[in-house]
């Protein structure tokens, strides 16, 4: 199922009967019912009824509200009283430091072949195939698999990243004044993308986590820390470079989205969307989530929507012992 973005300024979401209705000065801009939706994001200073509220609640739809710039502020989520079972083995797990190690190797590794996928796909277009780029990402995928601890292993991602990312802001024009990866606040236009991207990336993982029964904030490569989903951060990183970064560089490079659609000024410091910029973005991202690919290990095309469940229930098998490792998505 989608999700629901909200990002309207001064709109507001109401329930009717078993529909979500959003409106801006009584006028209704979108319905949609309710089992149609898996998690709702309000982008900026927009509204929820009280009646909506509940309605949500009742079915455990989480409720992600997010700055006007798209940083996460918090999320509305009801009870969950799913698969006690499966919480009790995700904590048992989660003190097991070789079983973390396991897991945190198989979630860096599938992120750098991507990045390594990408990175070669890019260069053949920009015909750069003396780049070194991915022969490091190579060297340093070979190392995440045999990194001995996760502090190692948050070097070499990080490593990973720098080599990946020389290669990301060569495939833009200069005058875009992309240099390296930024945040809080994006000071370019292509961070700004970059961080909202990533941002409503985590609320779909989150939902699917929530929906096979995980707790989101539980995570095995990721440090836990207060309020912060460490599980969706760890299903993250194999999604990041063929969700948003390709997304980016494909609105940008084909003019979907241009200069005119930023902003240096707004609630926060920083560069970002105006609300013609949001919704553009939004309504690609959207169309990204549901585009179909076939997996590997899947014999059907599915969208990346529901990729999100079936890699939260791969997860859900390694802790419970069905599996005995996990394999990342890697794209073809």
């Amino acid at each position: 199922m989608p999700g629901l973005y909200v990002f309207e300024t001064g709109s507001r979401l109401e329930v009717e009967y078993e529909r979500l209705l959003v409106t801006l000065e009584d006028e209704v801009l979108f319905r949609t019912r309710l089992d149609q939706v898996s998690h709702v994001v309000l982008l900026g200073r927009v509204g929820m009824t009280t009646p909506a509220v509940h309605a949500l609640l009742a079915r455990e739809i989480p409720v992600f509200f997010l700055s006007s710039g798209g940083r996460l502020l918090g999320r509305l989520v009801g009870p969950s009283g799913l698969n006690v079972a499966l919480r009790q083995f995700q904590h048992q797990r989660d003190a097991d430091a070789e079983f973390s190690l396991h897991l945190a190797r198989a979630i860096v590794t599938g992120k750098i072949w991507n990045q390594i996928q990408l990175a070669c796909r890019w260069l053949r277009v920009k015909k750069q195939s003396r780049n070194p780029g991915p022969e490091e990402l190579r060297r340093l995928q070979q190392n995440a698999a045999i990194s001995p601890s996760l502090e190692t292993l948050l070097g070499v991602e990080g490593a990973a990243a720098h080599a990946y990312f020389g290669i990301f802001q060569a495939m833009f024009d200069p005058a875009w004044g992309f240099h390296n990866r930024n945040r809080r606040p994006p000071r370019d236009p292509i961070n700004a993308l970059l961080s909202l991207g990533y941002t409503l990336l985590h609320c779909s993982l989150c939902a699917a986590l929530e929906i096979v029964g995980l707790d989101p904030y539980l995570g095995f490569y990721h440090t836990e820390q207060y309020g912060r989903p460490a599980l969706a951060l760890d299903l993250e990183e194999e999604f990041r470079a063929p969700v948003v970064d390709s997304l980016v560089l494909n609105i940008v490079n084909h003019r979907i989205l241009r200069p005119e659609h930023f902003t240096p000024e707004g609630d926060e410091p920083g560069t970002w969307l105006t609300g013609r910029g949001r919704r553009i973005f939004l309504h690609q991202f959207n169309r990204k989530l549901h585009s179909e690919i076939t997996p590997p290990g899947i014999n059907r095309a599915i969208s990346y929507q529901k990729l999100f469940e079936v890699q939260a229930r791969r997860i859900a098998h390694v802790i419970e012992g069905r599996e005995p490792v996990y394999q990342p998505f890697r794209i073809r």
